[in-house]
């Protein structure tokens, strides 16, 4: 039996829990979403947009999604770890909402916040509006996986002229050895509104799951929206994510993305850019041991006038590989558009590999792109200057790398999360003599 049968047939039998199967709408989505998994199975390198990742290891080692409530957490402090102190949060616990760990109150009136799956019992017709209409219309094999069989996942709505004052906060965290935890995040940020979420996915220690989750963005006319996404599962964890937004006219989308962690994690960021709207895409992933990280980046510019800025930095040591592929496509319409993109890579060792590959798809004649990537090691004669002036080499190199990764770290624009962040960096930087209360 191939992995994709294991899955449908395993959710045959937990299809009458799975939420919102009372809705005719949604079972007809499920139900050929399933088809579409059924024939395809999860992606393959014979695709071209999965030649550098290959997921055969998640193919190999079936995973299981909990059955019932989650059981929750019996070490606290390991939740608390991602946990930023001045959010409002709505924590998953192997795919599962967890109102005891998450906090809402004080929400101000008219903005929605809590789980997908109590969504599609009290705001079914806000969900059918939403749900899978961002998402690639060719959906490759995990997008259907997750369509088909998402157990919750967040919902937030903020509404028209609403200025969000704290970030929201939504904590996905695995428990379970061998675990499946299948999200669907749908996010509405209506005209005029402004809101920060941070998505932020993490597990308990020396576990081996996966991960499967989609968020789908709405920004309305002249709205705001600052998402960020912290991937830091463990060393054996296994991730695919996907970010999909579409921007109204004069929308603001700003998504930072920070890979850390993962035995094999790809996250894809798409957006669709109305007229006026501006995007800026941010990134840096960190790879060491055999982790494999791949980040997908498509910018559409539909309409004239749109402006988007994409900059990514990744840092591979040991035998690590990265992966960043980054497309815009500037169709027809959308004339004056200025599109620029950046992808700078650094290499630790010998055996660390990246792979970079910037592509520009312009079919309008009165437009403004530009596209730039290296991948390179330190710089010997900076790594030479700071040994005259008394640094041992391992830590001029460790300046030199936190230097380059915290370029990018302080576009964060929440304190508490650039705080986390940088303790990530600082963790990752092997027998660092850098001390946080120098930043």
């Amino acid at each position: 039996m191939s992995a994709a049968q294991h899955y449908v047939e395993h959710y045959r039998a937990l299809a009458s829990a799975l939420p919102g199967e009372h809705l005719p709408w949604l079972r007809r989505l499920r139900e050929e979403a399933q088809s579409r998994f059924s024939a395809s199975g999860f992606p393959s390198p014979r695709e071209e947009e999965w030649k550098y990742t290959n997921v055969a290891p998640i193919e190999k080692k079936l995973f299981s999604p909990a059955a019932g409530s989650p059981a929750g957490v019996a070490d606290t402090s390991a939740l608390a770890r991602p946990r930023l102190a001045d959010a409002w949060s709505l924590v998953f616990i192997d795919g599962i909402y967890a109102a005891e760990h998450s906090v809402t109150a004080g929400l101000p009136e008219g903005v929605i916040a809590t789980s997908l799956a109590e969504a599609l019992e009290q705001h079914p017709d806000r969900i059918e509006a939403l749900l899978n209409r961002v998402v690639p219309e060719e959906a490759h094999g995990f997008i259907a996986f997750t369509t088909a069989y998402f157990r919750d996942g967040a919902f937030v709505y903020v509404p028209a002229g609403m200025i969000l004052d704290r970030p929201l906060q939504v904590i996905h965290f695995s428990t379970r050895p061998d675990g499946l935890a299948v999200t669907r995040n749908v996010i509405a940020v209506e005209q005029n509104a402004e809101a920060s979420i941070v998505e932020t996915y993490a597990g308990a220690e020396d576990l081996s799951y996966l991960t499967a989750a989609v968020t789908e963005i709405s920004v309305g006319e002249n709205a705001g929206l600052n998402h960020y996404k912290l991937q830091s599962e463990t060393d054996k964890g296994y991730h695919f994510g996907g970010i999909y937004a579409k921007q109204a006219r004069s929308a603001r989308f700003r998504q930072y993305h920070l890979a850390f962690g993962g035995l094999m994690a790809r996250t894809e960021i798409h957006a669709h850019l109305g007229h006026a709207a501006e995007c800026e895409l941010s990134g840096l992933f960190l790879g060491t041991g055999r982790r494999h990280l791949d980040t997908q980046t498509l910018i559409h510019h539909h309409a004239p006038f749109g402006i988007s800025r994409e900059t990514y930095r990744g840092i591979a040591g040991d035998r690590a590989r990265g992966v960043f592929s980054g497309r815009i496509v500037v169709h027809p319409d959308a004339q004056k558009t200025d599109a620029e993109m950046s992808n700078r890579n650094l290499l630790l060792s010998e055996d660390a590999e990246i792979d970079s590959k910037p592509q520009l798809e312009i079919h309008a004649d009165d437009v403004k792109c530009a596209h730039g990537v290296t991948v390179g090691q330190l710089d010997s004669e900076a790594v030479f200057y700071l040994e005259s002036r008394g640094v041992d080499e391992p830590t001029a190199r460790n300046m030199l790398t936190f230097a380059f990764a915290n370029e990018m770290v302080e576009k964060i624009r929440l304190n508490s999360l650039k705080s986390l962040v940088q303790s990530e960096l600082l963790s990752f930087l092997p027998q660092s003599d850098i001390r946080k209360d120098w930043l």
